[in-house]
């Protein structure tokens, strides 16, 4: 948990004048401090979309700001994010001592209820599991890819079984703007509920044939939709 490494913290940056962001980078790496230069950019340390979540989460919880993931790209290497936040701090961009959050969560989807909504929820859940060697019910549908245990590799591979599923051309970047099981089946969805060719048995063994789906998907999906 982000909250046993940095507990939440309004104090100011340290004596240099520049907030200290190595600490939370080298956590989220998995490498020493010692072994990252921040004058490198963060794509050339190994930073990618998912960990760029989780990272920015755990400044947060260091300093008590309230940066968002989307602001990273504009700072490119931990120097100039550094400097990013000693800005937000003085510009009074934290939250009230004692409510900074640690642990990293997606912005609050909707589980629905029933419906096509709840039928992507369920697909992609048991997909998720699947390529996690966990039960379906194991995953809080709520909780941010990356606290689910999703890294680059595996949500490269999560959004290739999507694809396959629903015949999407989603990329790996969509689990950055849909960050949790429950925003992606939404979004899903939403693409799915716009097509107007029926999934019929038909279109179905086509997907099959170009491999597009497995015969264990395509029953699955024809079940759902019996």
């Amino acid at each position: 948990m982000l909250s046993d490494r940095h507990p939440p913290t309004t104090a100011p940056p340290p004596a240099s004048g520049v907030a200290d962001v190595v600490p939370v980078l080298a956590d989220v790496l998995r490498l020493k401090p010692e072994k990252i230069d921040p004058r490198r950019s963060f794509r050339t340390l190994g930073l990618d979309s998912l960990r760029a979540v989780e990272f920015v989460a755990g400044v947060n919880a260091r300093y008590g700001t309230r940066i968002r993931a989307s602001e990273l790209p504009d700072h490119s290497t931990p120097l100039s994010f550094a400097r990013h936040v000693t800005r937000a701090l003085r510009a009074g961009r934290t939250e009230a001592p004692g409510t900074a959050t640690a642990t990293l969560t997606a912005p609050v989807a909707p589980v629905p209820a029933g419906g096509p909504g709840r039928e992507v929820l369920d697909v992609l859940t048991e997909e998720l599991a699947r390529i996690l060697c966990c039960d379906p019910w194991d995953i809080d549908v709520r909780a941010g890819f990356p606290v689910l245990g999703v890294d680059s590799v595996i949500g490269a591979e999560f959004v290739a079984a999507v694809n396959r599923v629903y015949g999407t051309r989603q990329r790996s970047g969509v689990l950055y703007d849909h960050p949790s099981p429950a925003a992606l089946a939404a979004h899903i969805t939403r693409l799915t509920s716009r097509s107007t060719t029926p999934l019929d048995v038909e279109s179905l063994l086509d997907a099959v044939r170009d491999d597009l789906l497995t015969v264990d998907e395509a029953l699955a999906l024809l079940s759902r939709r019996g």
